[in-house]
């Protein structure tokens, strides 16, 4: 798929800068928002219609909310290849809607890391659902766009106003993506061996 309309949005994240300003032209353009917790808060106060990813999974955010987007009714709508009839199939048999565009940006590991929290407190500070929601959908940028930091809102915007977003920036953002992701692990990975 070359040019990708946007309809359905996954948005999700800890900074919160530009987003208000982002959800309400996606929302203007007639795009579905699916939020979790603190983003779904926000973008209920800015006055957003707003679906709970608990209304989409059937079931609640659990564990204090380590558990909230990893269902497939979330992955499977994010992680279908749009291009194969089989995986639209799949989609329609399990009542799956998909995603095309996926904004998350992850746990500030970093702000934790500078305020010397005891290691249990730190371990709540590393997220799992962020990395796995961006993950996927790099993996499947041929089918959906990821915006992994708020400093590609405007190009994200300038790229659906043309009607759909091409491939290439899609595949950009599924390469930056892959280097924040892994250098998130690689700052865990560091904390956790000294």
């Amino acid at each position: 798929m070359d040019r990708l309309p946007i309809r359905r949005a996954l948005l999700s994240v800890t900074h919160k800068d530009g987003l208000a300003e982002f959800a309400r032209f996606l929302h203007d353009k007639g795009v579905e928002l699916v939020s979790t917790g603190g983003t779904m808060k926000f973008l209920k106060e800015q006055g957003l219609p707003v679906t709970a990813v608990s209304d989409v999974t059937g079931f609640p955010e659990i564990l204090g909310g380590r558990v909230k987007t990893l269902h497939p009714k979330i992955h499977g709508g994010i992680l279908a290849d749009k291009d194969k009839t089989e995986h639209l199939a799949t989609l329609k048999e399990h009542d799956i809607t998909p995603f095309d565009l996926v904004c998350v940006n992850l746990y500030d590991f970093a702000s934790a890391l500078e305020k010397k929290l005891p290691l249990r407190d730190m371990v709540e500070e590393i997220d799992i659902g962020g990395p796995c929601l961006l993950r996927a959908s790099a993996k499947n940028f041929h089918s959906i766009l990821v915006v992994p930091d708020p400093k590609y809102y405007d190009e994200a915007r300038t790229q659906i106003e043309t009607g759909g977003v091409d491939l290439a920036f899609r595949k950009r953002m599924a390469a930056l993506t892959f280097a924040a992701t892994s250098r998130y692990d690689d700052m865990i990975s560091q904390y956790l061996s000294k």
